[in-house]
């Protein structure tokens, strides 16, 4: 009798050790854990070491990036009938004379504004401006004022030639914002009016002509109050890009 009631003590004591092994055993295969050999896998489940390819993205609806045409790339100007040849031309978004244009010029080369306040690139529809000193820094545009009707001016940018023709003389005043505007017009001289032909400005200072006049206004970049501007169009032939 004493032995019956023993053993029954043994396997009532050995019973919950016996059944928390299990339980563990069971929760280590359903779970794993960090540093935890991986499951066997089951036949619905990808092995441990398969790396899932991502989906594929959907196809973008958006249109492609424009290209930025000739506005930003630096071009050379060539005028036969004043000696001009080879003169770069520095673009950069602003407006004709402001300080970023005037520092340009400094260096002795030509400045081409593009933006918001006017300004295209070489054989691009609108007015392609471009202001350079008339006196100062080598005076690169010294013969501009005698530039004619009908005289050709050659912008080279990206290896292609664009052809101007000389149309008509403006002049600029500094003091004037109605002025400004005109110069910087995709139309010259016409604000507000939408362009349809690929036109140039060419513009440099009036000083010896103001001095002659009396007219010592100066602003505050030493710009004299008027400016001479050519103003020319596209030739046909060599319009497209």
């Amino acid at each position: 009798m004493s032995t019956s009631r023993a053993t029954s003590r043994a396997i009532s004591r050995a019973l919950p050790v016996a059944l928390a092994g299990a339980l563990i055993v069971l929760l280590g295969c359903s779970t794993g854990g960090d540093g935890d050999a991986p499951a066997t896998p089951s036949a619905a489940q990808a092995p441990a070491s398969t790396v899932l390819e991502p989906a594929p993205a959907p196809a973008s609806t958006e249109p492609a990036q424009r290209r930025a045409g000739t506005r930003t790339r630096t071009a050379s100007l060539s005028i036969p009938s004043i000696g001009l040849k080879g003169l770069r031309v520095i673009p950069y978004e602003g407006t004709t004379d402001d300080w970023p244009g005037t520092r340009i010029q400094d260096r002795g080369v030509a400045a081409s504004p593009y933006g918001d306040h006017g300004g295209v690139g070489p054989g691009e529809v609108g007015n392609y401006l471009v202001t350079a000193h008339r006196l100062s820094a080598g005076g690169p545009l010294r013969n501009l004022p005698s530039l004619d009707v009908g005289d050709a001016v050659l912008v080279t940018s990206g290896g292609k030639v664009y052809t101007y023709k000389i149309t008509e003389t403006r002049q600029t005043s500094f003091r004037s914002e109605r002025s400004l505007a005109e110069q910087r017009a995709a139309v010259p001289g016409s604000p507000g009016k939408r362009p349809t032909k690929a036109m140039i400005t060419l513009s440099t200072c009036a000083t010896p002509e103001d001095n002659a006049a009396g007219n010592y206004w100066r602003d505050d970049k030493s710009n004299p109050e008027h400016r001479i501007d050519k103003v020319g169009v596209l030739v046909p032939s060599a319009a497209s890009e």
